[in-house]
């Protein structure tokens, strides 16, 4: 059974995120029109996460229409129809969905506050677009929200991995 990946549309880009969050592979294009979405669903094996009625109509069983509002009851919805595994949380960029990887501190430092080089001892940047993470004091805040969908097994404070 392939990996469960996500290509999401233009109104839910915010549910993209914290499906990132998750560990989720899951593309989002700002202005994608339908077809392409549609394309990138069917061509990669992608659930297509969308509000419109007559996309996911179309998309039939590669499609998810998503009816709630809120970020929490959107992510409730996804994990009731798809099954949500355990992944491991913080490990895509929420920017572009990029995999994360460990990063020497050195090789960071010129990309980072002074302050948080000198408070942080791990860092992860972004194998596509560069960017760098660290677990700040919002990666506990982020883990606690996401914790419904984690079990047990993700300890309070940790950070990107």
């Amino acid at each position: 059974m392939p990996e469960t990946r996500f290509v999401a549309d233009s109104m839910l880009g915010r549910l993209a995120r914290w499906l990132r969050a998750l560990g989720y592979d899951t593309l989002y294009f700002r202005d994608a029109p339908d077809r392409r979405l549609l394309g990138i669903a069917l061509r990669e094996q992608r659930r297509l996460l969308t509000r419109d009625a007559a996309l996911a109509t179309r998309a039939r069983d590669a499609g998810l229409l998503i009816r709630a509002e809120s970020v929490d009851a959107q992510l409730a919805e996804v994990a009731a129809a798809c099954g949500l595994e355990r992944r491991v949380p913080l490990s895509r960029c929420l920017e572009c969905n990029g995999a994360l990887a460990a990063a020497p501190r050195e090789t960071v430092r010129a990309r980072v506050p002074p302050y948080t080089f000198a408070t942080q001892r791990e860092f992860w940047e972004c194998r596509a677009c560069g960017r760098v993470f660290w677990a700040g004091s919002h990666a506990a805040g982020i883990l606690r929200r996401l914790a419904p969908y984690l079990g047990d097994t993700t300890p309070p404070g940790s950070g990107p991995r």
